[in-house]
């Protein structure tokens, strides 16, 4: 597959596993009204609790990546970086031929950006623009959560002690599934009943005319990193009607590098794309 080929696909491929699961709803955040609940509230609280208290807390997270990624039948390997600041960026570089830096996505809590450097090509557009984005409530903040392992709630920057009441707890032999339902949207997420790490996030959104669109996120492999756990294998998928993106992301040589500019100047070489050229593009692969 020649090379354009291979950012193209990459990047549309990741763009959209990210964050079109939520394609259509008109909701965008989820009620904050207390749930009812089979398990004792005070013994939900602290699980819960301990979940969050399980977030990483350094201000820096950077590494080498390897993904993969498979949009049908056609599957692909590249490697890159991934940097992030907390409640700033988070940026993945997409590397060819292992040296040359082809592609970027960036998300900061102003915009999504994503740069084609092969073709000179470029999408910046606050989250407003991106209908998918903003009917959904999902912003930078649960972007953000998915990438760091963490739980999240729909327009807000961050899960309080008082947000905690939302989250419905359903114990299981081995792990725990916490979730919101708010309309045709459900979150879930599944919890290991010992070490209250963040196993895997869940997005669904159903439609009984157009079909089910989900985005599933697992993490695996955690290390130590920072004295926390952090998982350094994601794989993520994204399912529609009529298609299926699978991505993986293997983090290696992870930690807190904080020499870099935290913002992508796009020179005036650069040719700007629209939203739809970049679904247009995602759609015919």
């Amino acid at each position: 597959m020649k090379p354009l080929r291979i950012l193209t696909v990459a990047v549309m491929a990741i763009m959209l596993t990210l964050v079109v699961a939520s394609c259509g709803s008109k909701r965008k955040a989820v009620k904050e009204t207390p749930q009812v609940t089979n398990v004792d509230t005070l013994k939900q609280k602290a699980f819960l609790q301990k979940v969050t208290d399980n977030a990483q807390h350094s201000r820096f997270i950077t590494s080498k990546v390897k993904f993969s990624v498979q949009v049908g039948a056609r599957e692909m390997t590249l490697t890159g970086n991934l940097k992030m600041k907390r409640d700033d960026v988070i940026r993945l570089q997409l590397m060819a031929f292992g040296f040359v830096e082809a592609g970027r996505l960036e998300f900061t809590k102003e915009y999504v950006l994503i740069m084609d450097r092969i073709n000179k090509l470029y999408l910046k557009v606050p989250y407003v623009q991106l209908d998918f984005l903003r009917n959904s409530g999902i912003d930078f903040y649960v972007i953000q959560a998915l990438f760091w392992n963490e739980l999240f709630q729909p327009g807000k920057v961050k899960v309080t002690d008082e947000l905690l009441r939302s989250y419905t707890l359903e114990p299981g032999s081995e792990d725990a599934v916490i979730a919101m339902q708010d309309g045709k949207l459900s979150y879930r997420w599944l919890a290991d009943n010992l070490s209250m790490r963040i196993k895997m996030a869940n997005i669904m959104y159903n439609d009984k005319y157009r079909g089910n669109y989900q985005l599933n996120w697992d993490y695996e492999e955690f290390q130590a990193f920072n004295r926390k756990y952090f998982p350094t294998e994601h794989k993520v998928s994204f399912t529609t009607p009529d298609k299926e993106v699978k991505l993986g992301m293997i983090l290696n040589y992870m930690g807190n590098d904080e020499n870099w500019e935290p913002r992508t100047e796009v020179s005036s070489k650069y040719r700007q794309v629209t939203v739809d050229e970049i679904l247009q593009r995602f759609m015919s692969l």
